[in-house]
C-alpha cells in the first residue's frame, strides 16, 4: 500500500506513535525511519530497555500525551494498545477526524502484505524464538527483515526491513490490538509460516479463560495459505491441537518421540548446552546453544525448524549457534560483583518463572539461588495462579516477592497474597519475604547475600529500579 501525503509539495509521509515506547511500537517506527517516513511520537514513564531504544530512533518524542502533540500535521497516527478513550491526544485524534490504525495493521498494510511473513507466536518463548530465527536466517545469508519484542543483543535494532524478496520475521503476540480493534496483534501478520511455542492461559485482563485464547489462535492459523507452513511445540498440548485448523503443512518439535523435529539433550557444558536433533526419525545434526534450560531447547529446535525450511544446512546453523548473544532481559546477567551474579529475566508467567528458574539451576548448579519476583503482570497481580506461583518458587533458596502493581485497583478477595505465599514456601524450606519497595529488598540483601549466589530478578517492569540500586549496593 502506498501513503500519499497530504497537499501538493512531494515529501516523506508523517506518522505519529502515540505509546511510541512501547515495546512493538518502537520497533514499528524504527521500520517507519527505515522505509523513509518522517518519525515522531509521544510517550511517559519509559524505562529501559524501551528507553534506550526509543532515545535510539533520534526523533522527536513529546514527554506525555496531549492535543499539541498532533500539530506537526501528520499523514497517519498510529495508537498503541496501551492507549484508550480519556487519553487527550486519543479525543484530539477523534475529535480531528485524523486518520488513525493500529500498529498491526500498518504493518500488514505497508509492509508484510509483500513479504511472505514467518509469525513466531505462543505464551511462552515469543521473543527469544523470533530473535534466534532472524539470527540463524542472517548466519545463513538471507538478510531477514524482523520486528522483535525486545532489543537483540545480536542486532543493532529491535526491527529493521531486510531484503523485499526476502523473509520477514514477527513476534506474533496474542494480546489485543488497540482499543478499537480487540482482536490478538497476531491476526494481522498474515502468516506464510506460524510457529506455535505452547498455549496457556494468560492476559486475564483480555481472556475470559483458555478458551477463547485458543480461538485467537485458531483465527490467526486459518490464514496460513496451503503452500505455507505451520510449526508447533508438540509437548504442549494445547499447542499440538491447533494444528487440526491449519490449512497447510505442519511440522512438530518437541523432547517426545513423536515429534517430527526431537530433541535430545546431551549435557550441559558451563553456558552451553550439548543436543543433538533429529528430523522424521533420522539425525539431523548436533548442535551447542547457549540458552539454558528445557525451555530454551524447545525455542532453538524451533527456530531451527524454521531456517531449515528455508534452505539453511545443519552446518550453517550448528557453526552460528553457539555465538546467539540473545535478548535483552532475557536471562541477562547484567551485573556481578564479589563473586555474586545478578539475572535479569523478563518472566512473569508461573510457567516461564518455573522454567527460568530451572534453567538458572541448570546453568549455575552450584551457586544458592536468590530469586526477586515483582508481581506485576495482570494475571499475577490476582490469586488465579495463587498455587502455580509457590510451586515456581520453591526451587529457589530464597524469595523475595515485590509490591503487587497498582494492588488498590484489585479487589482483596482477588488480589494475589504474598504473606500466604510465604507461608507455603517456609513450609516448604525456601526463606521468603515480602516488601513493599525495591529500596526495602536491597537493603536486606546487602546484609546477607554471599559471594556463591545467584540473584535472579523476574518481572516485566521497571521492579522500582531496583536493577540500578543493586549496581550501587554491590559495586
Amino acid at each position: 500500500m502506498q501513503w500519499i501525503p497530504y497537499g501538493s509539495a512531494p515529501r516523506a509521509p508523517r506518522v505519529h506513535f502515540i505509546g511510541i515506547g512501547g515495546t512493538a511500537m518502537v520497533a514499528g517506527a524504527r521500520l517507519a525511519l527505515e522505509a523513509g517516513w518522517e518519525v515522531r511520537g509521544s510517550d511517559v514513564d519509559l524505562y529501559p530497555p524501551a528507553s534506550d531504544m526509543v532515545k535510539a530512533l533520534h526523533v522527536s518524542v513529546a514527554p506525555g500525551f496531549a492535543a499539541e502533540n498532533l500539530e506537526w500535521a501528520p499523514d497517519i497516527v498510529i495508537i498503541g494498545n496501551a492507549l484508550s478513550r480519556g487519553n487527550a491526544e486519543v479525543e484530539a485524534v477523534l475529535e480531528r477526524g485524523l486518520h488513525y490504525t493500529s500498529l498491526p495493521e500498518w504493518l500488514k498494510d505497508t509492509i508484510l502484505r509483500r513479504r511472505k511473513p514467518i509469525v513466531i507466536a505462543g505464551t511462552h518463548g515469543k521473543t527469544t524464538t523470533t530473535a534466534l530465527t532472524a539470527f540463524l536466517l542472517e548466519e545463513a545469508g538471507a538478510y531477514p527483515g524482523f520486528l522483535i519484542g525486545g532489543q537483540p543483543l545480536d542486532f543493532e535494532h529491535s526491527a529493521r526491513l531486510g531484503r523485499e524478496d526476502g523473509p520477514f520475521v514477527v513476534e506474533g503476540d496474542e494480546y489485543d490490538t488497540a482499543f478499537f480493534d480487540k482482536r490478538a496483534k497476531f491476526f494481522h501478520y498474515l502468516p506464510h509460516t506460524a510457529v506455535v511455542t505452547s498455549v496457556e492461559f494468560d492476559h486475564g485482563d483480555i481472556y475470559r479463560d483458555i478458551e477463547e485464547i485458543e480461538l485467537a489462535f485458531q483465527r490467526m492459523l486459518r490464514q496460513i495459505p496451503r503452500s505455507g507452513h505451520l510449526i508447533v511445540c508438540s509437548d504442549s498440548p494445547r499447542a499440538l491441537a491447533l494444528a487440526g485448523h491449519a490449512f497447510c503443512p505442519v511440522s512438530t518439535y518437541g523432547f517426545g518421540a513423536e515429534a517430527d523435529w526431537r530433541i535430545e539433550l546431551a549435557r550441559q557444558e558451563g553456558p552451553l548446552a550439548h543436543f543433538t536433533l533429529h528430523h522424521l526419525g533420522m539425525l539431523w545434526g548436533h548442535f551447542m546453544s547457549p540458552l539454558a534450560g528445557r525451555h530454551n531447547l524447545q525455542n532453538v529446535a524451533a527456530a531451527i525448524a524454521v531456517a531449515a525450511s528455508t534452505g539453511a544446512s545443519p552446518s550453517t546453523i550448528a557453526d552460528a549457534l553457539p555465538s546467539f548473544r540473545g535478548i535483552k532481559r532475557r536471562m541477562e546477567v547484567f551485573h556481578e560483583s564479589g563473586g555474586i551474579i545478578f539475572v535479569d529475566d523478563f518472566a512473569h508467567h508461573p510457567t516461564a518463572m518455573r522454567e527460568t528458574i530451572a534453567a538458572a539451576r541448570l546453568r549455575w548448579p552450584h551457586q544458592r539461588l536468590i530469586v526477586l519476583f515483582e508481581p506485576r503482570s495482570n494475571t499475577t497481580v490476582t490469586n488465579r495462579f495463587q498455587g502455580e506461583i509457590i510451586d515456581a518458587l520453591a526451587v529457589a533458596d530464597e524469595v523475595w516477592l515485590g509490591p503487587i502493581h497498582r494492588a488498590e485497583k484489585i479487589p482483596a478477595e482477588s488480589r494475589l497474597d504474598r504473606e500466604a505465599i510465604c507461608v507455603a514456601l517456609d513450609e516448604r524450606n525456601v526463606i521468603a519475604h515480602y516488601a513493599e519497595g525495591a529500596n526495602e529488598i536491597v537493603g536486606k540483601l546487602r546484609g546477607s547475600v554471599t559471594g556463591d549466589s545467584v540473584v535472579l530478578v523476574l518481572s516485566n517492569g521497571a521492579f522500582g529500579g531496583i536493577y540500578e540500586l543493586l549496581r550501587r549496593a554491590f559495586p
